[in-house]
């Protein structure tokens, strides 16, 4: 029976293999078909070198072609590497030596992994996450905004899941330009198509307002600017620009008033430009131009520059003097003396032909021309302009654009364009005028100027101010400290190395996941909170999450003043079980440093962050924030066993140097010695265990080769160790305690300097 089941096997194998080489099929011919598929897309090159942004091009590119060709997973190797050429296919040889060592099947999924590896470091990705985190709309459209928010958004996984589409919503809406954000905040969108979609309406719209605008006030731009002079745009009076009145009167068809302000007796034609009729009993069948006063066109059609009018009361010095009520100084141009009058009847400012000719002041022509018109002389049309002419008056200098016109007995008018910009004042009265104070420096009093004011009960207004020296000695200043400048750099820009201690959370069994919302923050927390967000993320000590867990953050401030990012890490302090690593007594460190005389204090840099998380546990430091969801890599602040594993590294490294020259507390390092040859062999046996374990020091908060020091509480000298004067004041202000932790805390610390001869009162 076996052996019938036997040849019936072998017959139903050698009748497959005849039906396949009758139908000719070949795996080898197979394969290049596939490639020729394949091809057919035109798929690019690949040669390597640095070049991030084209190497996820070219992977998205590939798979794009595998999803279109419906490739199977085990084909998608063969034909992606195929396209690698130069540096990049002789890394992938010896890539694929090293990953199928061992007889490991290599898949698509592990290349791409090895590729961005090798191709998108993980410092290109953070980079791209900051990127991420500080976009804002700008000068582009929503349509670019939004494309280059999805491009980034893909280096940030907190943002491409369902849960996180409302903070997707906050993001984008975040660096939406002022006037968009506007109106779209108050909608609060959370869904990110319906956003997209609602913010680019509201940007089509503004356009299409501004467009409006900008139409309308081209249409009328000539009120804003009474003349401007050829190639050079407008000129100004003084440093301002002044509006012409731009009214025209029905009876007589000039610019400049109104037909109720016309001096003239009879009426003139508006069309024809005759005198003793109206325009609607005009018979004239050709209009004409007021503008050129020429026939056959209106003033609108003129293609002729147009007249600007502008206004004096007087063009001669004889007319000024009969009347009183114009002030009369003196001015300098280029340090010569003019005669000049202030006329706030004048629309701008003037200077006279004969005066710009003898002192040769430039001169530029108007686009136009200018018909300036005085009461009593007519009129008067000039197209000329000196440009930036330097004035002195009144012991002021200024730069202004004057008007040139025949002037007799008078060099200069000072008009309404330059008393505006200047907010002169006159005082009609005393006829004199008046400049706005300028913003000087306040006068000082010495002591004696001090005691006279207040002997004469003067007004007496004191403000305190302090100075405060940056940095104190160099590095190359300092002996031995000098040689080991690698502990002490500006500031730390990379993740630890790896270290025999780990920070691990270790959880009471059956604790359930913690998740809390972010606390609500000021506009100014919350810029600090994302300058520190994206300068740890430069740094790697902390990641993009997609961890269940999440605390919030608190900015606290610092003895210096500075603001340091703490997680509110209390719910997760509730359920860890806490490390019994004892911390050192403070009293019993004390007790070393008798006899010493010489002392150097060492303060670790960022002390916690210099000590990984273990992989596992990185999740559980996750928090939230606006800008996204983080953890740490390195460990945080307020988790409850962090000072316990960083005392337990640091007497592990300095466990042969303890209780003889070097005290440890946490993060604080105390070299003590009896003499300065001890201190130097000791100093230089520290800063190499520090150098050695890549630990770090700021050398702003370090104190070298002393005599007496602070720490912990205590002044320590070669007279003995005394309570800080600093913790003595605390305990004698200390105010009335008016709860139990209030009690506690007051009786904590004065229990503690009990012993020394502070009296308690």
């Amino acid at each position: 029976m076996t052996s019938a089941r036997a040849n019936a096997q072998i017959a139903e194998s050698l009748a497959s293999l005849t039906h396949l080489l009758a139908r000719g099929d070949d795996p080898a011919r197979d394969g290049e078909k596939r490639l020729d598929r394949f091809l057919k897309h035109k798929p690019s090159f690949f040669v390597g070198c640095f070049n991030p942004d084209g190497a996820v091009k070219w992977v998205e590119e590939v798979e794009i072609i595998f999803d279109a060709m419906e490739c199977a997973n085990e084909n998608k190797l063969a034909l992606g590497t195929y396209m690698l050429r130069e540096e990049a296919n002789q890394w992938w040889k010896n890539a694929k030596l090293r990953i199928g060592d061992g007889g490991v099947v290599i898949t698509w999924e592990m290349f791409k992994r090895e590729f961005f590896n090798k191709y998108f470091p993980a410092d290109v990705k953070n980079k791209k996450v900051v990127e991420f985190m500080k976009l804002e709309q700008g000068n582009m459209s929503i349509a670019e905004y939004a494309a280059k928010f999805e491009s980034l958004c893909a280096f940030s996984p907190h943002y491409n899941t369902p849960e996180a589409e409302n903070d997707k919503c906050v993001k984008f809406e975040s660096g939406l330009r002022p006037d968009i954000k506007h109106i779209i905040g108050f909608a609060e969108i959370r869904n990110f198509t319906t956003l997209v979609a609602k913010a680019r309406i509201c940007d089509e719209d503004g356009k299409a307002k501004s467009n409006y605008f900008k139409a309308v006030r081209g249409k009328n731009q000539d009120r804003a600017k009474p003349y401007e002079v050829k190639g050079k745009g407008s000129a100004r009076g003084g440093k301002g620009k002044e509006k012409v009145d731009g009214d025209k009167c029905y009876r007589c068809g000039k610019i400049g008033h109104r037909s109720f302000e016309c001096k003239k007796d009879r009426d003139v034609c508006y069309s024809c430009g005759k005198e003793g009729h109206k325009s609607k009993e005009c018979k004239a069948t050709t209009p004409t131009g007021f503008n050129c006063g020429e026939e056959g066109h209106k003033s609108p059609e003129c293609k002729k520059p147009k007249k600007v009018t502008g206004k004096v009361f007087a063009l001669n010095g004889e007319g000024a003097d009969q009347v009183d009520n114009l002030i009369r100084g003196t001015c300098f141009i280029h340090d010569t003396p003019l005669i000049a009058i202030i006329d706030t009847g004048a629309t701008h400012s003037f200077i006279s032909m004969d005066c710009m000719k003898r002192l040769n002041i430039p001169v530029y022509e108007m686009t136009g021309c200018m018909n300036i018109e005085t009461p009593a002389s007519g009129s008067v049309i000039t197209r000329l302009v000196c440009r930036n002419c330097p004035v002195s008056v009144f012991g002021r200098h200024f730069g202004m654009d004057l008007v040139c016109i025949p002037l007799s007995g008078i060099d200069v008018i000072f008009g309404m364009n330059w008393l505006v910009f200047n907010q002169v004042h006159i005082n009609c009265c005393e006829k004199t005028v008046i400049f706005p104070k300028s913003e000087g420096s306040l006068p000082l009093m010495n002591g004696e100027e001090l005691k006279e004011s207040l002997n004469d009960h003067g007004e007496l207004f004191m403000v305190f101010g302090s100075l405060k020296l940056e940095g104190g000695a160099k590095l190359e200043e300092i002996p031995v400290v000098r040689e080991f400048s690698d502990v002490f750099p500006e500031d730390i820009s990379d993740l630890p190395p790896e270290r025999e201690v780990e920070f691990g959370i270790d959880l009471v069994p059956g604790t359930s996941l913690i998740s809390m919302a972010p606390y609500r923050m000021s506009a100014s927390e919350l810029n600090e909170l994302k300058k520190q967000l994206e300068e740890l993320l430069e740094k790697k000590f902390i990641r993009p999450s997609v961890s269940p867990w999440g605390a919030p953050v608190l900015l606290v401030k610092k003895k210096e003043g500075s603001i340091r990012l703490c997680i509110d890490y209390r719910q997760l302090n509730k359920v860890t079980i806490k490390n019994k690593y004892p911390l050192p007594r403070i009293d019993d460190l004390m007790d070393q440093l008798v006899g010493a005389c010489v002392f150097s204090k060492i303060d670790l840099r960022s002390g916690y962050h210099q000590i990984r998380v273990k992989t596992e546990d990185i999740p559980k430091t996750a928090f939230r924030t606006r800008y996204g969801h983080y953890e740490y890599t390195v460990m945080p602040f307020g988790v409850t066993n962090a000072p316990g594993v960083f005392m337990e590294y640091m007497n592990r490294i300095f466990h042969s140097f303890l209780d003889k020259f070097v005290v440890v507390f946490i993060d604080d390092i105390l070299v003590y010695s009896k003499s300065e040859e001890e201190h130097k062999e000791h100093l230089r046996i520290v800063l190499q265990v520090l150098k050695e374990k890549k630990l770090y020091a700021k050398l702003s908060k370090c104190e070298f080769w002393l005599k007496e020091v602070s720490f912990l509480g205590h002044v320590i000298s070669s007279g003995g160790i005394a309570v800080d004067p600093a913790k003595v004041d605390a305990v004698m202000k200390w105010g009335t305690p008016e709860s139990v932790s209030e009690i506690r805390s007051f009786l904590g610390l004065a229990g503690y300097y009990r012993r020394s001869s502070i009296c308690l009162g």
